[in-house]
Parts: C-alpha cells; sequence; structure tokens
C-alpha cells in the first residue's frame, strides 16, 4: 500500500513524524483497525497511535524514516522505548478503566522516498 507525504523543510522533523503517524494510521484503518487515540502522553512516556484490531487494544509507535542509515526503524524501539510505551499503556489503560482486553504493542515503519512516497512494515506484537 503506497501513500504520498508532503514535503516538509528537512529541519522540520516532529512535522514529519506527525505526518508519518497519520499516514500509518490511514494505513491501519484499511487494513480494518479503527482508532481510538493519538499522542497519549504521561510524564514519562508518549504513545503514537493507540487503535482497537477486533477485540485488541493495540498500543503501536510509529517510527518515520527517509532512509536506512541508522539501522532498520524497528530498532530504534529499544527496551528503554519498549518500557516507556508499557508505562504509558498501562496509564492510558487505568485512565479509561479498560477491563479484560487483549493488549498488543505494534511498530509500524514508515519509509519516504525522496520523491515522498511511503511505505509501510508492520510489526505485530513487536514486543
Amino acid at each position: 500500500m503506497m501513500f504520498q507525504m508532503k514535503k516538509e523543510h528537512p529541519m522540520e522533523k516532529t512535522s514529519f513524524g506527525r505526518e508519518g503517524e497519520e499516514l500509518a494510521r490511514r494505513y491501519l484503518e484499511k487494513k480494518g483497525y479503527r482508532f481510538l487515540d493519538g499522542n497519549f502522553r504521561t510524564a514519562h512516556s508518549e504513545i503514537d497511535l493507540i487503535m482497537n484490531d477486533g477485540g485488541t487494544l493495540v498500543f503501536i509507535e510509529v517510527k518515520s524514516r527517509h532512509n536506512r542509515r541508522y539501522g532498520e526503524p524497528v530498532e530504534a524501539v529499544n527496551s528503554a522505548k519498549q518500557r516507556h510505551i508499557r508505562i504509558g499503556a498501562k496509564a492510558y489503560v487505568m485512565k479509561r478503566r479498560i477491563e479484560n482486553r487483549r493488549i498488543r504493542f505494534d511498530v509500524v515503519e514508515v519509509m519516504v522516498s525522496p520523491a515522498g512516497e511511503a511505505r509501510f512494515h508492520h510489526t505485530r506484537n513487536a514486543f
């Protein structure tokens, strides 16, 4: 599945990341996921996307990149990042008083070509 990303100034990393999250959201919605929340923040964490996949609550980390110069994007979701996402997920579940739901942690990589075309790699149960 391919999407087109807007052109941006190279220094606008935040907008690049946010746009990558929006593209990942649309990609997952086309796969049947239902969006619940985005950019959920606590003092020590942020969760990019929270979606429903059937009966499973999915916490999704989105990694947007122009190239693989520094390795695969999913590799940036190291153990420290995973711990922060889990803390955020626990806070979300407690705040929303969610009980008896399956929970999963996914990573969506958004690779953007020089022409602005986005390609996706979705890792279910990433950690």
